[in-house]
């Protein structure tokens, strides 16, 4: 096949370009200044099986993950223990200074009674919970020891983590590499049905920004997460060896700040939704607008187009607004009740020292132990909104992941026995909508070599008729075979690798124009583009310009005109070398004089290739073997021309309304 697939007009279209790109515009809600009412409606999934399924995809990295939680655990465990060892350093230092007020050559017990004896109980409490020896200050050899201790481990610590984000970021980028194959299979196993639903905006809304936004989530999120919940088991284990007591007073704010999270998370993601629905509903506005931009210009509906942005872009500010607001007062929340907590230790732990029933070093760590214990309760609750949007958008891409896909291959394809071009309508039946109508009972057979030329009304059926000879649409009932082998038992490659298709509306990628001709085969060489590009014409017009077939145009075909890029598409199709040749108004943007030259390199190409040609210039068919007249789905009239016209039924009356009399008011 010479062209990628484009959507197929649905009956009330003409097919022709004009129609084409009214009948998109109509399916995906309304022109670019319409209020957008087509757009399709979301629905949210809950965040938890959104959430679980996303880590799902994290399966065949499975030995990765244990890695990085294994090097995630011994980071933790370090950086844990630092704050007890550095407990320890704290109570030499204390100890020293305690011990040099004392008098030397007296015990622990002489120096804490003699205290008491003063009236000083609150000492002599600190005297007995502390390793005072009276008379010795400060132990400075023990206390490089325990401070180059703590340096190690934290420089164990953080080599531990480096390692672990280093391992983590290849795991993410690979699953959002899978990810992204899967949603490009995806879309090329996806029916025209599924497009012809959805915005073109919309679509590529899913395919970048989400994934964006999904792998920016995760490499974000995981690590934090990882790090924030093994810190949490980690600090509450030594917190509990510490004081119980103090333990307890801890963990009474878990469950307050469970509660906080949970309502205002609950709130939130429903706005996370919403924000990324409006984004792809603005992207597809934008798309539309700049695509049917001479279109805008043409009718004037530049301020509508504009008011439309703003209404789209005002939706999605309002959105995003509610969603980081509601998800940023979690972290404030968080912070004041770990304030809260941080005073609570503190109290209690200084009368645990004044009692003796603990050490200034125990309560030192404890405190740190307690920062620790809420920062990374506040890290996860800073990174709510963030999850919640990459779970929202998860649950975007997850929802075309599980769209209904087109009818598989079979598993052992019928091939042709040879290539003829014999194509043949057995009964085919076939509607857009159950409840209307397009064709019904339709038999025909095109013999290999003939021109079949199909004319109609807007809406008879007729693009609609090559659309099922390519499969982009399975049928309702009836069969459709190519040389005897019924299409639907075919691989769709093999069947659309040896049809040709040129349409009204044209399609070039940004690139050379050589490289466009040779779309149609790309193991052609250049003499084999060459002679293509002269039996269409093309060369003649590209020799005039200053680069010749190395001129780069882009993908809307600047820099040449409507009947050049038609022409280099009709090249692309004599390249292809096709058994069987579509042509959709193909020569409708040529003028007259290129017409009667394409018109004869056509017949060339014809020659012992079956040919179905869509027209509406009669004049372009008056040779075919055979013409097809369509109205409502179904053929009135069949014949060569000289046939129809002596008929006198509805193919001479189009063919009297375009040369023999003006144009009649149609009721």
């Amino acid at each position: 096949m010479t062209t990628p697939s484009t959507a197929p007009q649905e009956q009330r279209s003409d097919d022709t370009g004009r129609a084409a790109r009214e009948m998109r515009v109509a399916r995906r809600g309304g022109p670019p200044w319409a209020g957008g009412a087509g757009m399709p409606v979301e629905k949210s999934m809950d965040f938890g099986p959104s959430a679980r399924r996303l880590v799902g995809r994290l399966a065949p990295e499975r030995l990765g993950v244990v890695t990085v939680i294994t090097l995630g655990i011994i980071s933790v465990a370090l950086s844990v223990i630092g704050p007890w060892i550095l407990g320890r350093a704290t109570d030499v230092i204390f100890a020293g200074v305690i011990g040099r007020q004392l008098p030397a050559g007296t015990s622990t017990e002489e120096a804490a009674a003699a205290a008491r004896q003063a009236g000083n109980e609150t000492f002599a409490n600190v005297i007995e919970g502390s390793d005072v020896v009276p008379g010795v200050g400060i132990d400075f050899d023990l206390l490089g020891g325990v401070l180059l201790a703590v340096v190690a481990i934290y420089v164990a610590a953080s080599l531990f983590g480096w390692l672990q984000g280093y391992l983590l970021n290849g795991i993410v980028q690979r699953t959002i590499f899978r990810l992204r194959r899967d949603v490009e299979d995806k879309l090329n196993r996806l029916p025209l049905r599924y497009f012809d639903r959805q915005q073109r905006g919309e679509v590529l809304s899913r395919v970048t920004n989400d994934i964006d936004n999904i792998s920016q989530t995760l490499q974000q999120t995981m690590s934090q997460l990882l790090i924030s919940l093994l810190t949490v088991v980690g600090v509450l284990l030594m917190m509990v060896l510490i004081s119980p007591l103090l333990a307890l007073v801890a963990l009474v704010t878990i469950p307050v700040s469970v509660l906080v999270t949970q309502q205002i998370a609950k709130r939130s993601q429903k706005q996370f939704v919403a924000q990324w629905r409006h984004t792809g509903s603005l992207n597809g506005h934008i798309e539309e607008a700049f695509t049917g931009h001479e279109l805008v210009r043409v009718f004037g509906r530049r301020r509508e187009v504009e008011a439309g942005f703003r209404e789209r872009n005002e939706r999605l500010f309002d959105a995003s607004f509610r969603a980081q607001f509601i998800s940023g007062i979690i972290m404030p929340s968080m912070m004041f009740i770990g304030n809260l907590n941080y005073v609570l230790v503190a109290v209690v732990g200084g009368l645990r020292v004044a009692s003796g029933s603990m050490s200034l070093g125990d309560v030192q760590a404890f405190i740190q132990y307690s920062r620790q214990f809420t920062q990374p309760l506040t890290q996860a609750a800073s990174m709510a909104n963030l999850l919640q949007s990459g779970v929202a958008s998860a649950e975007r891409v997850f929802e075309l992941l599980d769209a209904d896909e087109q009818v598989p291959d079979p598993a052992t394809p019928a091939v042709p026995a040879t290539r003829r071009g014999r194509v043949t309508f057995e009964h085919v039946s076939f509607r857009y909508a159950p409840d209307e109508p397009l064709i019904d009972d339709l038999s025909l057979t095109a013999e290999p070599g003939q021109t079949v030329a199909i004319v109609g009304p807007t809406g008879a059926g007729k693009t609609t008729l090559v659309n099922l000879i390519m499969r982009f649409y399975e049928l309702d009932s009836g069969r459709i075979t190519l040389d005897d082998v019924d299409t639907a038992t075919m691989d769709r490659a093999t069947l659309r690798s040896g049809i040709g298709m040129v349409l009204q509306d044209t399609w070039l990628f940004g690139g050379t124009i050589r490289e466009n001709i040779r779309y149609g085969n790309p193991a052609a060489t250049d003499e084999q583009i060459l002679a293509a590009a002269r039996a269409t014409y093309v060369d003649r017009f590209v020799r005039s310009l200053p680069e010749g077939y190395d001129t780069v145009i882009d993908d809307e075909g600047t820099g040449v005109s409507a009947g050049e890029k038609q022409l280099i598409t009709i090249a692309r199709a004599f390249l292809a070398d096709p058994t069987l040749l579509i042509l959709d108004e193909a020569t409708s943007s040529v003028d007259t004089r290129t017409e009667v030259l394409v018109q004869r390199a056509m017949a060339a190409l014809r020659s012992d290739r079956t040919s179905f040609v869509i027209a509406h210039r009669l004049s372009t068919i008056r040779d075919a073997d055979l013409i097809l007249v369509m109205e409502s789905g179904r053929i009135v009239e069949q014949g060569t021309h000289d046939e129809l016209l002596a008929a006198r039924g509805a193919y001479y009356n189009l063919y009297s309304a375009q040369f023999s009399a003006a144009a009649a008011e149609v009721e």
